[in-house]
């Protein structure tokens, strides 16, 4: 059988799975730059129906505010690719669904739209649980779109299993 995603990306969403089961945790993601990676990684695993809730793909702007409630100030202060968009992403994916957990990435894949203060490769990582504090987590990815992006679903799911101890 081919794999869909590298064996280190299937290993911590079949632990993500595993460990959201055993406590009855439900999962919503909110993706920009991965496109819905995220949600097809947990998706991969057999039984994440009994944890997956939904994804949100909010590549544009329009889509972060419509769908998630980041408040357009926010966007307009700080950038889409920012640690206050990607808090409000992933605090939105759980806001407006049934979910404990919320995931949420947002940044630039490349090869192009970066800047000297906003790089290609820059990602912001956010993983909300409802009743606890939002972590967050700032990279800088080396490597090609595609290296980005599934650097980005490893770290991610690395947030998220973080989160939930």
């Amino acid at each position: 059988m081919t794999e869909l995603f590298p064996p280190n990306i299937t290993q911590q969403a079949s632990r993500l799975v595993a460990i959201c089961k055993s406590r009855g945790l439900s999962i919503a993601t909110a993706e920009s730059c991965t496109g819905g990676l995220i949600a097809g990684a947990i998706t991969e695993i057999a039984g994440a129906s009994d944890i997956f809730e939904r994804g949100f793909i909010t590549y544009s702007n329009e889509a972060k505010v419509e769908m998630l409630g980041v408040p357009q100030e926010v966007l307009n202060g700080h950038g889409a690719v920012s640690e206050p968009v990607a808090r409000a992403m992933a605090e939105g994916a759980i806001a407006n669904s049934a979910s404990v957990l919320g995931i949420a990435v947002t940044g630039i894949a490349g090869p192009g739209g970066g800047t000297p203060e906003k790089p290609v490769g820059l990602v912001h990582l956010a993983c909300a649980q409802r009743g606890q504090p939002t972590l967050h987590l700032r990279e800088v990815f080396p490597g090609d779109r595609t290296a980005i992006r599934l650097a980005t679903v490893a770290a991610a799911l690395d947030l998220a299993l973080k989160r939930i101890g």
